[in-house]
């Protein structure tokens, strides 16, 4: 299964690429991720495809810590909604427990192991994927970040005592300690960073504890993230189909894989693009044209019709009346969209 992560991941790969001597949309376009994702950071994009474009960084660029290099420049606010939450927890322990509750509605293949003991807390990173362990670059930004919003809930002179990498050390290791400020521990038998149970009390001034409850009810109403290939590419579509940039072949790049690898799944699931396109197009046809000032012809060209006329034969098919008619009150019971069979498909 396609893990997705929100392409916020990607705010500032251009600028990390460009300080490389890389083309960051010719190495975007090597590893087939959407350029258009630069642009809206709620888009889901392929975990697998990011990954891609860091380990291709790295290797194009010569800079080791190709993976470091975008953690440094992100915070909270590449996070989204989980990094709003984890701002606003009374303590850094409660925030890095939010923290790692909620991870997944960022990433779908991260999670965050807590423990404690008597003298520290160890915060352990699990990335998901098809290798016993995810590639270097991948491990660096995720734990790096991790260690940039911890310390963002600090002053800036807090450092943690250990870090632990799983793989073999880089040639400037100095760079690492110097980034994590403490020392770093290569050949582990984790990825992680251990801090002092005294941070853990540490109070965190802007908390907001009202804004914080309001932000986990709203979090956990949203968290559950889809499961299977038909419920990832309804939510690309859904998304897609908004900034009229919707066809099979860019919900293809967002996942990772081929038209015909999206095609096998679905017929696999019962279903198919088209049946998921139709059944998006009537959810959001239906929002655009209570618009009176609103083109038709612009409507069409957003939900990728070739003509005005093409929708309107559609809307008729799919809802039982004309635009006109709708706009006017006309509420015939909507057409189930077709779903073919598995075989059909």
């Amino acid at each position: 299964m396609t893990d997705l992560i929100r392409s916020a991941g990607l705010s500032y790969y251009p600028e990390v690429a460009r300080s490389v001597g890389l083309d960051p949309r010719q190495m975007m376009r090597k590893v087939r991720l959407p350029l258009a994702c630069l642009d809206k950071p709620d888009t889901p994009i392929a975990v697998a495809g990011l990954r891609r474009l860091l380990e291709l960084s790295a290797e194009a660029s010569g800079a080791e810590d190709f993976g470091l290099r975008l953690a440094e420049r992100g915070g909270l606010t590449n996070f989204g909604a989980v990094g709003l939450i984890v701002r606003e927890q009374a303590t850094v322990g409660e925030a890095i427990e939010a923290f790692s509750r909620f991870i997944h509605v960022h990433h779908d293949g991260m999670r965050l192991g807590v423990s404690h003991d008597k003298h520290t807390v160890t915060i352990a990173l699990h990335l998901r994927g098809r290798r016993p362990t995810a590639p270097r670059q991948a491990i660096d930004m995720a734990l790096g970040s991790v260690h940039r919003i911890i310390q963002s809930l600090f002053s800036s002179d807090w450092r943690p005592q250990e870090v632990h990498l799983h793989y073999p050390p880089p040639h400037d290791c100095k760079r690492y300690r110097e980034f994590f400020g403490c020392r770093v521990t290569f050949n582990a038998d984790d990825d992680s960073i251990v801090l002092s149970a005294h941070d853990m009390a540490r109070r965190i001034p802007s908390a907001h504890p009202l804004i914080a409850s309001y932000l986990r009810k709203r979090i956990e109403a949203i968290e559950t993230r889809p499961a299977s290939w038909e419920a990832k590419v309804d939510e690309v579509v859904r998304i897609l189909l908004a900034s009229g940039d919707c066809t099979v072949e860019r919900v293809a790049e967002h996942l990772a894989c081929t038209r015909r690898t999206v095609h096998r799944h679905l017929a696999a699931s019962g279903t198919s693009f088209s049946a998921i396109l139709d059944a998006q197009r009537a959810d959001l046809v239906t929002q655009l044209i209570d618009d009176p000032g609103r083109p038709l012809a612009d409507i069409a060209v957003q939900l990728g019709f070739s003509a005005q006329s093409a929708m309107a034969r559609w809307f008729r098919g799919r809802f039982g009346c004309s635009i006109t008619e709708w706009r006017k009150g006309v509420r015939p019971l909507a057409k189930p969209a077709e779903i073919p069979s598995a075989s059909a498909a």
